[in-house]
C-alpha cells in the first residue's frame, strides 16, 4: 500500500515526468526527420505504442468497461490527439527549432482557458483575459523575431503549425477530462495509440511520402523512444494524473515544456535563442502565469 501522503504527490510526479517527455519529444523528432520522412516517424511512434499494448492484451481487456455511445467522444479525442495534432507538429518541427517549437506549448494554458469558458461556462477573469493576450502578443514578437536557418527553414510558417497543434491539444484535453470518468488511462492511451497508427497508415502510400530505403540507426532509435517512451509514458502519465486533478491544474504542467525544451535545445542540438526571442519568451511565460493565476478571478 502506498501510504496516503505520497499519493497526494503521485499526480505532480506524473505531470512532472509526462513534461519532461513531451519535451524531449521536440529533440527525438529533429533526429528523425533529418533522414526520415514525417509522415514515416509518425506512423512508426505509433506503431510501436500499439506493438507495446498489444503485450499487454488482458489488462487492455480488463480495463475497457465500454458504455454505448460513448465511442464519438473517444474517436474525437483520437482524431484531436495523436492523429491531427501530431501532422501539424511534424510540419512545425521541419520549419521551426525545436525550442521555439516548445516555446508554443505556452499557449495551450490559455487555449484551455477559453475552450473551458465557451463550453465548460466556467467564470473567467479580468486578469486571465489579459494575461492571455499578452502571451498572444509574446509569441508574435517569438515568431517575428525569428531568423530562417538550415535547422529552421521558415520559422514564421513553423510557429504556426505548432499553434494549431496546440489548438488540436485543447479539443484533446476538453474531451479527455470527461471520458477519464469513464475510463481507466491505460484505456484511453492504448486507444490514441490504435487509432493513431490505423489513421496514418494509409498516409504512408501518399506520392509525396518518402518511404525509407535503408535503416538508419540513430533515427531509428529516435522513432523507437518516441513510441514506446514519449507516447506511452508521456500520454500514459498525463491520463493517470487528469483523472485525479482538473483539468486546469494539469494544464498548469504545459508551462514547463518549454523550460525543458530549450535546455534540452541547447545541450543536445545546440539551438540558442537571441536576446529578442528571450525577452519574448518571458512575456510569454508572463502572460502565462497571469492568464493561470487569474482564471477563477
Amino acid at each position: 500500500m502506498i501510504p496516503i501522503r505520497l499519493q497526494k504527490f503521485l499526480p505532480i510526479l506524473a505531470l512532472l515526468l509526462a513534461m519532461i517527455l513531451w519535451a524531449s519529444s521536440f529533440i527525438a523528432l529533429k533526429i528523425a526527420f533529418r533522414t526520415y520522412d514525417p509522415m514515416v516517424v509518425i506512423f512508426g511512434r505509433m506503431l510501436v505504442a500499439t506493438l507495446c499494448f498489444l503485450f499487454a492484451g488482458r489488462r487492455l481487456y480488463r480495463s475497457l468497461g465500454y458504455r454505448p455511445g460513448d465511442y464519438k467522444l473517444i474517436l474525437f479525442m483520437a482524431f484531436c490527439e495523436p492523429c491531427l495534432y501530431f501532422i501539424f507538429e511534424a510540419m512545425a518541427v521541419e520549419n521551426t527549432s525545436a525550442a521555439q517549437a516548445g516555446m508554443m506549448t505556452a499557449m495551450l494554458p490559455i487555449l484551455v482557458m477559453v475552450a473551458a469558458s465557451a463550453i465548460l461556462k466556467e467564470k473567467v477573469g479580468w486578469r486571465a483575459w489579459f494575461g492571455g493576450g499578452l502571451a498572444v502578443f509574446g509569441v508574435c514578437w517569438l515568431t517575428l523575431e525569428s531568423v530562417p536557418t538550415i535547422g529552421a527553414p521558415n520559422p514564421v510558417l513553423g510557429n504556426f503549425y505548432e499553434f494549431v497543434a496546440m489548438v488540436c491539444a485543447t479539443g484533446y484535453i476538453i474531451t479527455l477530462k470527461h471520458l477519464t470518468n469513464r475510463y481507466s488511462p491505460f484505456f484511453l492511451t492504448a486507444v490514441q495509440a490504435v487509432v493513431g497508427c490505423l489513421f496514418y497508415f494509409p498516409l504512408l502510400f501518399l506520392p509525396a511520402t518518402n518511404l525509407p530505403a535503408v535503416l538508419d540507426p540513430l533515427p531509428a532509435l529516435a522513432v523507437l523512444y518516441l513510441g514506446a517512451v514519449v507516447t506511452l509514458g508521456a500520454y500514459g502519465l498525463y491520463n493517470y494524473a487528469i483523472k485525479l486533478v482538473s483539468a486546469s491544474r494539469a494544464t498548469l504542467y504545459v508551462n514547463l515544456i518549454p523550460v525543458f525544451t530549450v535546455v534540452m535545445s541547447w545541450m543536445i542540438l545546440g539551438e540558442t535563442f537571441t536576446s529578442a526571442q528571450c525577452f519574448a519568451a518571458a512575456v510569454v511565460m508572463a502572460g502565462v502565469y497571469l492568464g493561470q493565476s487569474g482564471q477563477q478571478g
